[in-house]
């Protein structure tokens, strides 16, 4: 039993998890495990290896050699697919999409599980994702489900894409947003929901800093 402090941040597609548990842990010093990067980690690998993302036995047998690791730079997390750096290749739209398809198949999940609780046992992290407080940290001591109207995250989506120069229609990112959430809500294994002992934090209405502070404020008055 490791006596690590482990945070658990679980919530839809675009709540901003990421940007979220990255700040907060900073500010604790806290290792941040972004859960989704593995998972679109394993969507690149099955598209460069000409994969379909809804065939579970081709991307089964993509996983065959594929090393995925997580490396921490100056605090900020970098992913690595057989040793390459791949952080900014797993942030496009598609490989989003594959990422939601990839994550529902049950050999994907058991392949990154051990990684997640590998690195949650050696170090305080704050680790987001789908299922972290129902499946992968079912022990943490702080379990956050953040959430936003899917309006408000495709918006953001939106803004986010603009500023990396990728052109979008507001319209399809929001069929995105709820198709994602569909899947990820109904899905078989691991399906997306808050546990009993979630503290639900919508920040529909906040901004970045504000979405921070609450995040911050949550863990440091549950944490025991």
């Amino acid at each position: 039993m490791s006596n690590t402090i482990k945070v658990a941040i679980d919530g839809p597609s675009g709540a901003g998890k990421s940007t979220i548990a990255k700040a907060a842990s900073a500010a604790l010093g806290f290792v941040y495990v972004d859960t989704g990067a593995l998972y679109r980690t394993v969507a690149l690998n099955a598209s460069l290896k000409n994969a379909d993302f809804k065939n579970s036995e081709q991307v089964i047998a993509s996983l065959e050699g594929l090393d995925v690791s997580l490396g921490f730079v100056d605090g900020a997390q970098h992913v690595y697919l057989n040793g390459e750096d791949v952080s900014d290749k797993i942030r496009a739209p598609e490989i989003s999409m594959g990422a939601s398809a990839v994550s529902a198949i049950p050999a994907v999940r058991k392949f990154l599980f051990n990684l997640q609780r590998d690195i949650a046992d050696k170090n305080n992290c704050i680790m987001d994702g789908r299922d972290i407080g129902t499946v992968v940290l079912p022990d943490a001591q702080v379990k956050i489900f953040l959430t936003a109207s899917p309006e408000i995250r495709a918006e953001r989506r939106c803004k986010e894409l603009l500023e990396k120069g990728i052109q979008t229609n507001f319209e399809e990112v929001l069929a995105d947003v709820k198709e994602r959430d569909y899947n990820d809500s109904h899905r078989e294994i691991a399906p997306l929901k808050a546990t009993e002992e979630s503290i639900i934090v919508d920040t529909s209405a906040l901004d970045l800093e504000q979405s921070i502070e609450a995040i911050i404020n949550a863990i440091k008055e549950n944490m025991h």
